[in-house]
C-alpha cells in the first residue's frame, strides 16, 4: 500500500467531491473519472487506482441501486444475462493478474492505454448518444413477448466485465449506450437502473479481488467517500436545471481531457 502524505488528504477529498458531483449531475463518471484521478491526480499506481476506484463504485452504486429497485427502475432479466458474462470476464481477468503476476510496469502501462481508450470510447458514446439511440430505434430489441436478446446481451456483459476489471471503467457511460442501443424500447430511467444495479456485483467483485491482492488504498478510499457524498447529493439536486446537451458535451471534454492526461506521460 502506497503512503499518502496528510497534505495530500484535501485534495483526495475535493477530487471525491468533484467527481461525485459529476455523477450526481449525468448519472456516469465513478469509474471513467475517479481512477484517472487517482492516477493523474494523486499520483497512485495505476493497479493501485483501479482496485480502489472499484471499491468505491460498489460502495456508491449500491447506495442508488435500491431507489432504482424499489421504483421499479430495473429490468431483472437483462441484469442476470449482463451478469452471466460479466463476471466471468471479470474472473478471466482477475485470474490472469494474481496467477501470471505480470511485471507490475507493465501492467501499470497496459492498464493506462486501455483505459485511455476506454475513457475515448466512453466520450464519444456521450457525445453521440442521441445519434446512436435514433439509429437504434429503426430496429426490433425487445419481442413482443418482452423477451431479453440473450447472445448480445451476454457479449456486451462479457465485454464490460473484461473492461472493468482491467480499468474500472465500462460500466457507466459505456454500458447505458450499448443498452440502448439493444434495447432502445425501455426508458432511460430503466437504462440507467438496469446498468447501476447489473454494476454493483461486478464492481464488488474486481473489487473484493484486488482487495485480496493488496491493490485497494483504504484510506484513500475513505476520503474519497467524505468527499464524494456530500458531491453525488449536490449533483443530483441540480441536475434537472441544466440543458441536457450541455451535460453532454462538458462530461465528454472532461473524459477526452482525461485520456490526455493519461496517454501523455507515456510519450516521455
Amino acid at each position: 500500500m502506497e503512503f499518502l502524505h496528510v497534505g495530500a488528504w484535501p485534495l483526495v477529498i475535493i477530487g471525491g467531491f468533484t467527481v461525485g458531483f459529476l455523477v450526481g449531475l449525468t448519472g456516469v463518471g465513478a469509474g471513467s473519472l475517479m481512477t484517472p484521478f487517482l492516477i493523474s491526480g494523486i499520483g497512485i499506481s495505476p493497479v493501485l487506482a483501479v482496485g480502489t476506484d472499484l471499491l468505491f463504485a460498489s460502495i456508491t452504486k449500491a447506495s442508488a441501486a435500491w431507489r432504482h429497485h424499489a421504483l421499479g427502475n430495473v429490468h431483472w432479466p437483462i441484469v442476470r444475462w449482463l451478469a452471466t458474462g460479466s463476471l466471468p470476464g471479470a474472473a478471466i481477468i482477475l485470474a490472469w493478474i494474481y496467477l501470471v503476476e505480470p511485471d507490475i510496469h507493465i501492467l501499470a502501462a497496459v492498464i493506462r492505454k486501455v483505459l485511455a481508450f476506454a475513457l475515448v470510447i466512453s466520450a464519444l458514446c456521450v457525445a453521440a448518444y442521441p445519434a446512436l439511440k435514433r439509429y437504434a430505434m429503426r430496429t426490433p430489441d425487445l419481442d413482443e413477448t418482452g423477451r431479453v436478446r440473450k447472445l448480445p446481451t451476454l457479449v456486451l456483459g462479457f465485454v464490460l466485465g473484461v473492461l472493468v476489471a482491467l480499468t474500472s471503467v465500462g460500466a457507466g457511460a459505456i454500458g447505458v449506450v450499448a443498452l440502448t442501443m439493444l434495447y432502445h424500447s425501455l426508458s432511460a430511467r430503466r437504462l440507467i437502473g438496469t446498468d447501476i444495479v447489473h454494476a454493483i456485483p461486478l464492481t464488488f467483485l474486481a473489487g473484493a479481488s484486488h482487495f485480496g491482492m493488496g491493490n485497494v488504498d483504504l484510506p484513500i478510499l475513505g476520503l474519497l467517500l467524505v468527499g464524494s457524498v456530500p458531491g453525488i447529493a449536490l449533483g443530483s439536486r441540480i441536475t434537472g436545471m441544466v440543458p441536457d446537451w450541455v451535460l453532454r458535451v462538458t462530461l465528454a471534454l472532461v473524459l477526452f481531457w482525461a485520456a490526455f492526461a493519461l496517454i501523455n506521460p507515456l510519450k516521455h
